[in-house]
């Protein structure tokens, strides 16, 4: 363990571990009985204080102790004896600071002690003396810095005090992970309750990154500085409260709904407005982080047509704890007979009332208001050519999209954001200019160290820059910096193997960031069919992100407009976030590395999804897919599948579950999954009898 080779053992070694294995297991079985017959006499737990001092491990044991404790402390109360109680606890100390001696990081060994110190019949000062002994052993054990924090809280120990000892063991070892932790957990005590001395953020963050700036630069390998500058870095460039950073529909736009059409064979007119394409459509709230709370009373909404105007707000994401940072309702069309366009206005105001909160309990507090149009056409407004035909994702039958053409506005509109009656959030002066200072030194320090931390560290910086060159500036570039970044992190890639997905991912968002960055930059991506493949989708934009080499996805809350989106020849693992993208209709995830339809879950959230490929990926390559872990089982109590359905619907379904749980929320009409190890015939016929609205799999027509 932790690099230490292990040693052959002698015969000698061997008997006196012999020797040691049969009296651990002669404790444990006279244990075994007191614990199950519940003994509690003077013998029996005599008997777990050997064995624990034998194995500080032993769980059980620990608990069994409890109860013992529990038991001998109500006879003790019963006689009204302090000295009793004082006496059974000190015992307890004492075979916990035994076991700690044996092995001074056991859990069990500081949970029963902390335990024990809670009743409040024990003395704190023999405790720091015990504390200051362990961290002499080893100035960096955790358990001891925790224990320390319950110990200093319970002294009424000022954080000030605690504040100075870190600083004390960081001077004689800077090399100490614990101790700059639990600085910024005081740190993070003090500013938030604005203590004396401690109510400039700005002041206490300069003095910080001064003061762990001698660390890096004395020894720019050693990283647990580096870990504290990182989390200096969150407090100088975080938010106070959630943003709200966009929506759909956009303020201002028009979406243009068919009166009586159901969302199969649509195809918009041409116009400079926003389409949706079924009787219902789609009010997206994309925040700048994961909220919680919102609904009709956080956000109201006047719209004439809908008479059910409390509308019944999701969190689009998996998780049980109804926290998301995108967030999707919608709004019923008008039923009846239209024969002449009819416009209704509808506006979303939020912020008014609290109740949207952030993970970390700030309140959402912008006065934000969203107005936008929506305009009923007649049935017999609608084309419906070329219904029927195959969707093609080839390059040959597609053009760039015309820069002048009418409906490039749309994204007009979503970099012109105008969302917030208050003021919006900016960057100080004194953030801008601490970021442009650590640019600088780590410019410097890697100009004669070659350090891929200080390398990570940097790309970091650069990122913080631009993000304070967009909130002070919305209209400026926000990628000042992403060649500058994208070198490093291809740099870094090279440099350390072993963490290049993590680079990778990293270097996808900041390249996603880069596309997404203006009006100009995301047009050299989006591109349109030419009028002879299909007059039903040749108007709409197709955003082609293929080939990019991205490995995660990003920047969602300039991509709400997007219905057809092309992520193949990537290295996508997941789809994490295209949940958000409510308007999607067409998919192209071809030729990635997805390796389970589990992957594909945040899809189940798309109720316009009409197309997708998923060639030429992964999925049933792997014999054991530890990734699938990370996603709910159809077999958690979260799911709402119906196992009588899977197994009783003539094919052997319960080999497909994940496809099962993925497919039976989608109703596709085109689907291509060839390519991929799990594709057979008893499979395509699964997915066939599965989705009755499907009439292409895997390139062909079905009958």
């Amino acid at each position: 363990m932790h690099g230490r080779p292990r040693k052959a053992l002698t015969r000698e070694d061997g008997k006196a571990l012999a020797a040691k294995a049969a009296k651990l297991r002669s404790l444990q079985s006279q244990f075994l009985h007191f614990h199950q017959n519940k003994i509690y006499t003077t013998e029996a737990v005599e008997v777990s204080a050997k064995l624990l001092e034998a194995n500080p491990e032993f769980y059980t044991a620990w608990n069994y102790r409890k109860l013992a404790v529990q038991n001998n402390l109500a006879s003790a109360q019963s006689s009204d004896s302090d000295g009793s109680i004082n006496s059974i606890l000190d015992e307890e100390l004492k075979v916990a600071e035994n076991a700690l001696k044996k092995n001074y990081k056991s859990y069990g060994a500081w949970h029963h002690r902390t335990w024990v110190l809670s009743k409040g019949h024990s003395s704190t000062d023999r405790e720091l003396r015990l504390l200051n002994m362990f961290q002499k052993q080893d100035s960096r054990n955790f358990h001891a810095w925790n224990y320390r924090r319950f110990v200093t809280a319970l002294r009424n120990i000022s954080k000030e005090e605690e504040l100075q000892f870190t600083t004390d063991m960081i001077n004689d070892n800077f090399s100490n992970y614990s101790a700059w932790h639990n600085r910024s957990v005081l740190l993070s005590h003090l500013l938030e309750e604005k203590a004396q001395g401690y109510s400039l953020t700005q002041k206490v963050l300069e003095e910080e990154y001064e003061f762990v700036r001698n660390a890096l630069f004395t020894d720019p390998d050693d990283q647990s500085g580096w870990f504290y500058h990182l989390w200096l870095l969150s407090q100088t460039v975080k938010h106070d409260r959630p943003l709200l950073l966009s929506t759909w529909p956009p303020n201002g736009s028009d979406v243009h709904v068919p009166a009586n059409c159901s969302i199969e064979g649509f195809a918009p007119p041409r116009t400079t407005t926003v389409h949706s394409s079924a009787v219902y459509f789609p009010v997206v709230l994309y925040f700048s982080e994961a909220v919680r709370g919102v609904n009709s009373t956080t956000v109201t909404i006047k719209v004439e047509f809908d008479t059910d105007s409390d509308l019944k707000w999701r969190p689009l994401s998996a998780n049980v704890y109804g926290c998301a940072q995108a967030w999707v309702a919608y709004i019923n069309c008008p039923d009846g007979e239209l024969h002449a366009p009819k416009t209704y206005p509808v506006k979303l105001k939020l912020g008014h009332s609290q109740g949207i909160t952030s993970l970390n309990g700030t309140n959402y507090n912008h006065l934000s208001s969203i107005a936008f149009k929506v305009s009923m056409l007649p049935s017999d407004s609608i084309h419906r050519e070329n219904i029927g035909k195959r969707t093609s994702w080839k390059d040959v039958d597609v053009i760039p999209y015309e820069t002048n053409h009418e409906n490039s506005s749309l994204l007009d509109m979503f970099f012109n954001l105008s969302i917030n009656e208050g003021s919006e959030a900016t960057a100080s002066k004194w953030q801008a200019e601490a970021i442009a200072s650590e640019i600088a030194h780590y410019r410097e320090l890697l100009s004669f160290s070659n350090c891929k931390i200080g390398k990570l560290t940097l790309a970091r910086l650069l990122i913080a820059h631009d993000a304070m060159i967009s909130r002070n500036s919305p209209n400026a570039s926000s990628v000042v910096n992403s060649e500058e970044v994208l070198g490093l992190y291809q740099d870094l890639i090279k440099m350390d193997p072993a963490h290049s997905e993590y680079y990778k991912d990293e270097y996808s968002s900041v390249l996603l960031k880069k596309v997404t960055s203006s009006r100009e930059s995301l047009l050299c991506y989006c591109h349109q069919y030419k009028k002879s493949t299909s007059t039903e989708i040749g108007d709409l934009i197709c955003l082609r992100l293929a080939k990019l080499s991205i490995s995660r996805i990003g920047s969602f809350e300039k991509l709400l407009w997007v219905r057809l989106l092309d992520l193949s020849h990537n290295n996508l693992q997941s789809v994490e976030g295209l949940e958000a993208l409510q308007l999607l209709s067409h998919l192209n995830l071809s030729n990635n590395r997805l390796s389970s339809f589990t992957a594909l879950d945040p899809l189940k959230f798309l109720k316009s999804l009409d197309v997708l490929d998923i060639s030429f990926n992964e999925i049933g390559a792997h014999t054991v897919d530890t990734r699938r872990y990370l996603c709910s089982s159809p077999l958690s109590h979260t799911s709402d599948w119906n196992l009588e359905e899977l197994t009783t619907s003539g094919m052997k379904n319960v080999n497909y579950w994940e496809a099962y749980s993925t497919f039976k929320c989608i109703g596709l009409t085109e689907l291509d999954l060839r390519g991929n190890a799990v594709v057979n015939e008893n499979f395509r016929l699964f997915v066939s009898n599965l989705m009755p609205k499907l009439k292409w799999l895997d390139g062909e027509e079905l009958h």
